[in-house]
This record gives structure tokens, C-alpha cells and sequence, in this order.
């Protein structure tokens, strides 16, 4: 497992460097995922180097970090995971700029560093608009249902509501045991679509979604964006649950013991379901942060792009 600094231990870096910044770095794949990448995409010279910082930490941390990027003319800038939010609220007056979703989201998934300055993007909602279309091309007249309200799912509700034109799905239902953040998607979503119906549900913990499942039209999608079967053990539904006949199933994690994913399979064949896990959205999270920092002008589809996604699915 690599060794993962911290931001007291942070020190100039010895060669270009990109961080990733969350909470247990050293045991992400993308630090094999990285290796495979580098002679294709011509970063042989650059380092990947995880901070780990615990959740609910000082906003002094953040600022060390952000700081150390706009200090260092090696460190070139971060991949923000569990601290998007967080980070976002401690640093704002430290980044030289944001782009549209960041202001709009007021979290940071990535920060941009060069020539002294620090700019912070929200690039979420592209990462959920691309692996969205390669399990489900088209979302016009379908139910969603998003269980989990954290981060992911806020940018990709944010995305349906502003951005799926035509694409749009006809109702949305999202969940959550935490009020506000089931609020927070109330207000991203309000200004968007006027097509799209949204239902906001707010559950109580251990409570199953086995109702909103049945009660879902056939082709619906079904997206796990709770954290159990990750960070927390389970499934946000029972082994009863009966899919919508015909649809697509998101599970938004890729490792951990992935409840929800194992009852997906199971029922795959039986109701005709499309089962997809986290793994894509997470390569297109990665090559979206390190096109970001480094301008190499990646695909985000065709040859180009499959040839980076079999790189990533060899080493996983």
C-alpha cells in the first residue's frame, strides 16, 4: 500500500506530482491504475501521491493543502474525493477561480494548480452525464430512482435537471436519512427541467426501499448512491425486492462487500436488468481530474478512450 502524506507532512515535491485527496488513498486501485496509464497518455515523469485526511476535519487542513498546491511549483493539483464539500467551503477565498458547477454545487473535485494560482472545477456532473449514457443511452419517459443523497447524486440529479434536454427522464425520486441533504437536491434541481418530476423521500435509517422499488414503471433506472455495501455493510434494499422489469441498475461503488450489486446479478437475467457497478464512472472521474490538470486533451469516448478503460479494467 502506498504511503499516503497528510497536511503536516506535506514537503516539496521532488517531480511533477498529482494528489489525491480523501480519506484512505493508499488503498484506492487508481494507484495501479495510474502506473498502467502513465506511457499511454505520456506522464512516465509524474507522481501520484494520496493525503489522507479524516472526514470532519479543520478547515486549517484544507488550507494547508490548497496552499502547498499554489506554494509548489511541482505539485500540479488534486482529485478531491470525500472532502468536495468541505474543501470547497474552507478554501473558497483561496481559489483563484471556480468553474460553473463549483459555484453552483459549492464543492470542488478537482483543484488546478500552476504559476502560483489555484483554480477549483466541479466535474462531476460530467463524469455522471458520460457513464450515465453508456448503461442507459436513452432516458426520456423513465423513472430514476436514487437512493442516497451524498455527492455523486446530487451531480447527477444536477445533471438531469439542467443538462439531459431531451434525454430527460419524466419523474425522479430520491432518498436519504438526513434532511438536509435531501434539501440540498430540492435546490440544485429546482431551476431545471420543468418536465422532470421530482419526489424527494426521507427514510428512516435501516429503513428498506422496497416499496419505491415496486413501485417504479418497467425500464426504470435504480441507482445505489448510499454507500452501503462500502462504507457502510448491507444493501439499501431486501433479497425480496423485485426490480422493474426491463431496466438498468447503477451501483455507484466498485469495491467493499457490494450488497446491492450481488441482487442485482442475481435477478439480471429473470427481469432483463442492465447491471452496471461503479468502475466506469470511476475511470471517467480519473480522466477527467488528470485531463484537467495536465491539458492532455483525453477522449471520453471511442478507441481512444476504450483503450484507456481496458488499461484500468487489466490492473483492477
Amino acid at each position: 500500500m502506498p504511503a499516503a502524506l497528510t497536511p503536516a507532512s506535506l514537503v516539496p515535491a521532488a517531480a511533477p506530482t498529482m494528489y489525491f485527496i480523501g480519506v484512505t488513498t493508499g488503498s484506492s486501485a487508481i494507484h495501479r491504475v495510474f502506473a498502467a496509464w502513465r506511457p499511454l497518455i505520456g506522464l512516465t515523469g509524474v507522481e501520484l501521491t494520496g493525503i489522507d485526511i479524516p472526514v470532519g476535519a479543520p478547515a486549517a487542513d484544507y488550507r494547508a493543502v490548497v496552499a502547498h498546491l499554489r506554494d509548489d511549483p511541482l505539485s500540479r493539483g488534486a482529485l478531491v474525493t470525500t472532502h468536495k464539500l468541505d474543501l470547497f467551503a474552507a478554501t473558497r477565498d483561496q481559489l483563484r477561480d471556480v468553474n460553473g458547477d463549483a459555484a453552483r454545487l459549492h464543492e470542488v473535485s478537482a483543484l488546478v494548480a500552476g504559476d502560483g494560482v489555484v483554480d477549483g472545477l466541479a466535474l462531476d456532473t460530467v463524469t455522471s452525464e458520460l457513464s450515465l449514457h453508456a448503461i442507459v443511452p436513452v432516458l426520456t419517459g423513465r423513472d430514476v430512482l436514487v437512493m442516497g443523497s451524498g455527492g455523486a447524486a446530487l451531480a447527477l440529479c444536477d445533471y438531469l435537471a439542467h443538462r439531459a434536454g431531451g434525454n430527460a427522464p419524466s419523474r425522479v425520486i430520491v432518498t436519504d436519512i438526513a434532511a438536509d441533504r435531501l434539501a440540498a437536491i430540492a435546490k440544485a434541481t429546482a431551476a431545471g427541467a420543468p418536465g422532470i418530476e421530482w419526489q424527494t423521500r426521507l427514510l428512516a435509517r435501516g429503513e428498506s426501499h422496497d416499496a419505491l422499488l415496486a413501485g417504479l414503471a418497467p425500464g426504470a433506472l435504480v441507482v445505489n448512491a448510499t454507500g452501503m455495501g462500502k462504507d457502510r455493510p448491507g444493501s439499501p434494499l431486501t433479497d425480496a425486492a423485485a426490480f422493474p422489469h426491463g431496466g438498468a441498475v447503477w451501483e455507484f461503488n466498485y469495491r467493499g462487500e457490494l450488497g446491492f450489486l450481488r441482487q442485482a446479478r442475481a435477478r439480471a437475467a429473470a427481469d432483463e436488468l442492465i447491471v452496471e457497478d461503479g468502475w466506469r464512472y470511476f475511470v471517467h472521474g480519473w480522466t477527467r481530474a488528470i485531463d484537467a490538470v495536465f491539458g492532455l486533451g483525453l477522449p471520453t469516448s471511442g478507441p481512444g478512450f476504450d483503450r484507456l478503460y481496458d488499461a484500468a479494467q487489466a490492473v483492477r
